[in-house]
């Protein structure tokens, strides 16, 4: 089974609630990435959450430290958490650049993972931001430089290409339904296993020793409704994906 590091894929929400004269504002930390990690557990995976609030101070940036992990995820988390720790942001002191260590890593034999959401491929806003960047350049999609996301609150569903691999293997041809994605386009020498609305879904490359894999959709809601997450073949879809990251390690 594959060690896994899955970087954001929660948030803090702020409100403020006001009482006629009174108001009473309270935060309260949101955790979107419980579907996957209740699928990967059950497949025995062992996976290290890393909240995003925590991304920016307690990623690694050694590649010592990303040897821990067979497979990294990074879903919903900004570059800047990435780039920009507090040492740099606060201190104006240098730190490892960890987008290029992750590209390294992969290249070394690492297995890297982006899965969609308004804060993964360039995102909301383009705010994402990982368009021309390392990351980038070991994933099996190309980028846009702006906002990629595509809104489907109707409901698309997902349906495999003819191609044979691994990650895909007994899943039904058309899946279940999402409402959005980002609009990725599949670089040359990546294979695409899924698509929606003729765009890739899912993709995978070699990059070095190392292989990649981006998934234009979500893990959770909003993008991934109940019938997608309930779906049987969202745990084998990444039980899959992460054991063939993994590759020879697991």
């Amino acid at each position: 089974m594959a060690r896994v590091l899955l970087a954001g894929e929660s948030w803090i929400n702020a409100a403020t609630d006001y009482k006629g004269y009174d108001a009473f504002p309270h935060t309260q930390l949101e955790i979107g990435a419980t579907p996957l990690l209740e699928a990967l557990g059950a497949e025995g995976h062992e996976v290290t959450h890393l909240p995003s609030h925590a991304v920016a101070t307690d990623f690694p940036a050694t590649l010592e430290k990303l040897d821990a992990y067979d497979v990294v995820v990074l879903s919903d988390i900004g570059a800047n958490s990435l780039l920009l720790p507090p040492r740099v942001f606060a201190e104006g002191r240098p730190f490892p650049n960890r987008l290029k260590l992750l590209a390294e890593w992969v290249r070394r034999g690492g297995g890297l993972a982006m899965a969609g959401g308004y804060l993964s491929f360039q995102g909301f806003q383009a705010k994402a931001n990982y368009h021309a960047t390392p990351v980038e350049d070991v994933l099996p999609v190309d980028i846009l430089p702006y906002d990629d996301r595509v809104e489907c609150p109707e409901g698309i569903p997902g349906s495999l290409t003819a191609a044979s691999h691994e990650v895909t293997a007994g899943l039904d041809a058309e899946w279940p339904i999402l409402l959005g994605y980002q609009r990725l386009s599949a670089k040359q020498d990546a294979e695409v296993l899924a698509t929606i609305e003729s765009h890739p879904l899912l993709a995978v490359r070699t990059e070095g020793a190392g292989r990649t894999l981006a998934f234009a959709s979500d893990i959770s809601p909003h993008w991934a409704p109940t019938e997608f997450i309930e779906w049987p073949g969202y745990q084998r879809l990444f039980h899959q994906a992460v054991t063939w990251l993994a590759g020879n390690a697991a």
